[in-house]
C-alpha cells in the first residue's frame, strides 16, 4: 500500500504525528493504473509533516502544526517541469532522441536531453552526430532491445530495455533494490547533538529549515526537487554544477526557486568548495553513486572532516547490486522496472502520468534531511541518508500487506474532482522572465506559502555563501 503511513515510518517519524495531517482526495488526479496519486501524495504528505515536526521543535511548540495535503496541488507540483512557462512559451521535456523505439525483438527507450547523451547514444549505434529520428530508428530496427542496452550503456549512453514486471523481478538488480529499505538511513559518526537556532513562535511564517546552509550537487530531477522543497522551507540552497555542464534551460527554471546557481570545477577550485563544506549543513548529491568520491564526497569521508553534517544521496539504481554504477533516469527506470508493461498497451509501452519516481523520490529526501536534522538535534551525530528511483518503483509496484506499517490514520476529505492545474499555478516576475509555475505542494498551518526568490541565471552566483 503506497500510505502515508508507510512513508512516515521509513523515514523514522513518530507514529503519533499522522493525526496531525489532513488529505483533501481529488478524483482524477494523476490517474494511471498503479496507485501513482496515492503514492504521491503520500510523499508530499510526509515531506510536509516533517517540515511541520521541525518548524514545532525550533519554535519550542508543545504541538505539531497542521497539515494539509491537497491532491489537486500535489498533481500539479508532479507536473512542474510541464505546466512552467517562460514569457508564455511551454517547455521542452523531452529531446527528440529520448523516446521509445521498436527493435528487432522489442522495445528500447532512450535519453538523450543533455548533448553528451545524445553523442554517447550515437557513437554506440555507429551514426553520425547529425543523424535524425529517422536514421535511429532504422537502425534500432534492426538490432535486439537487450543488445543495444548493453552497447549503449558501454558507452556512457542511456539506453534500457522494456521489462516485463516479471522479468524485472527476476533480475539480480531488482533483488538488491527489494531488499534495501524505502529511505536508507544511518548514523556515521557521534558527533555533538546539532544546536538549532530557536525560531520565534509568533512569527508570521515559520521557516523550518531557516539558517541552515544546503550544498546543491544534483541534478535531473530528484535531487532538485529536494532542495527546491529545502529552498522553500527557508534554507540556504547553493547550487554547484560544472562549469561545462550546463543545465538544460527549462529545467533550471523550474527547479531554480529559492536557489542561487554558482560554477565550479571540482578539481581546479578545490580550495574553494572546501570552505563551502566547511560551514555547510547539508551536502545533497544526485550523481551516480561513486562517481564524486574522488573529490572527498563519500559519506564517511565527508563526516570524518567535517563532522555533524547531513549527506542526502538520491540516485536512479541504489548504490549496489550489478547496476549501482549505472546512469538513470525516471523514464529508464519506469521502463526496467516493469512501469511500462503495466500502463502500456499490447501494441505499445506507456508511462505514468507524470515522472512520479522523480518528484516523489525527491520529496522522500527532502523529508528524510529534515527528519535528519530533528533528530540530531536530540542526539547527534553525522547522518546519511539515502534514496533511489528503483527503489521508490518497487514500493509502486509491490502492493503487498508487508509494505503496510502500523500507525494513527490520517484524516481524508473528498474533494471536487481535479479538472486541471490553473487553481494551483501562480506567476512569477524575475531575472529569467515571467514564469508560470506550480505552487508549492508542501504546506503546513503557518507554513511558507512561495519562495523566497525566483530563479536565477544558471551559474550567475558566485561559490560562496552568503
Amino acid at each position: 500500500m503506497t500510505t502515508i503511513t508507510y512513508a512516515w515510518s521509513a523515514l523514522g517519524g513518530d507514529p503519533a504525528r499522522l493525526a496531525r495531517l489532513t488529505t483533501v482526495a481529488r478524483e482524477g488526479a494523476l490517474p494511471a493504473r498503479l496507485p501513482v496519486r496515492q503514492l504521491a501524495r503520500a510523499c508530499v504528505g510526509a515531506c510536509a509533516l516533517a517540515a511541520a515536526e521541525l518548524a514545532a521543535h525550533r519554535a519550542g511548540r508543545a504541538e505539531v502544526p497542521g497539515v494539509r495535503v491537497d491532491d489537486g496541488a500535489v498533481a500539479t507540483a508532479f507536473h512542474s517541469e510541464r505546466v512552467l512557462q517562460v514569457d508564455g512559451r511551454a517547455p521542452t521535456v523531452f529531446a527528440p532522441l529520448s523516446r521509445f523505439w521498436r527493435t528487432a525483438d522489442g522495445w528500447v527507450r532512450t535519453h538523450a536531453n543533455y548533448p553528451h547523451h545524445r553523442s554517447r547514444l550515437l557513437g554506440a549505434l555507429g551514426l553520425p552526430a547529425d543523424a535524425s529520428a529517422e536514421e535511429v530508428a532504422g537502425r534500432l530496427a534492426e538490432r535486439p532491445a537487450r543488445e543495444t542496452e548493453e552497447a549503449v550503456v558501454g558507452a556512457g549512453g542511456l539506453a534500457v530495455a522494456l521489462r516485463t514486471p516479471r522479468e524485472w523481478r527476476a533480475h539480480p538488480q531488482a533483488a538488491e533494490v527489494a531488499a534495501r529499505p524505502l529511505v536508507e538511513r544511518a548514523r556515521l559518526d557521534s558527533a555533538p547533538a546539532r544546536v538549532l537556532p530557536p525560531l520565534d513562535p509568533a512569527a508570521a511564517v515559520l521557516l523550518p529549515a531557516a539558517g541552515l546552509r544546503v550544498l546543491d550537487l544534483t541534478r535531473v530531477l530528484a535531487g532538485p526537487v529536494a532542495t527546491r522543497t529545502l529552498a522553500l522551507l527557508g534554507a540556504d540552497v547553493l547550487r554547484v554544477d560544472a562549469p561545462w555542464l550546463p543545465e538544460l534551460p527549462d529545467q533550471h527554471a523550474d527547479t531554480g526557486f529559492g536557489k542561487r546557481s554558482a560554477t565550479l570545477d571540482l578539481t581546479a577550485g578545490r580550495d574553494t568548495f572546501e570552505e563551502l563544506l566547511r560551514t555547510a549543513d547539508v551536502v545533497v548529491t544526485g550523481y551516480r553513486p561513486g562517481a564524486l568520491d574522488r573529490f572527498g564526497l563519500a559519506p564517511r569521508a565527508l563526516a570524518e572532516r567535517h563532522p555533524g553534517l547531513v549527506v542526502a544521496q538520491v540516485s536512479a539504481w541504489g548504490a549496489y547490486g550489478p547496476w549501482g554504477g549505472r546512469r538513470g533516469f525516471d523514464s529508464l527506470v519506469q521502463v526496467a522496472t516493469g512501469i511500462a508493461v503495466t500502463e502500456g498497451s499490447p501494441d505499445r509501452p506507456g508511462a505514468l502520468p507524470a515522472q512520479a519516481l522523480d518528484h516523489g523520490t525527491g520529496y522522500l529526501l527532502a523529508a528524510a534531511v529534515l527528519r535528519a536534522l530533528t533528530e540530531q538535534s536530540y542526539d547527534g551525530g553525522s547522518r546519511l541518508v539515502r534514496l533511489a528511483l528503483a527503489r521508490t518503483a518497487h514500493w509502486l509496484t509491490e502492493r503487498t500487506p508487508s509494505t503496510a506499517a502500523e500507525g494513527i490514520p490520517s484524516a481524508v476529505a473528498e474533494g471536487a474532482p481535479y479538472a486541471g492545474p490553473d487553481a494551483w499555478l501562480a506567476e512569477t516576475d524575475g531575472p529569467l522572465g515571467r514564469l508560470r509555475h506550480a505552487h508549492p505542494a508542501v504546506s503546513f498551518t503557518g507554513g511558507p506559502a512561495g519562495w523566497a526568490r525566483p530563479p536565477v541565471p544558471w551559474g550567475s552566483d558566485p561559490a560562496e555563501w552568503r
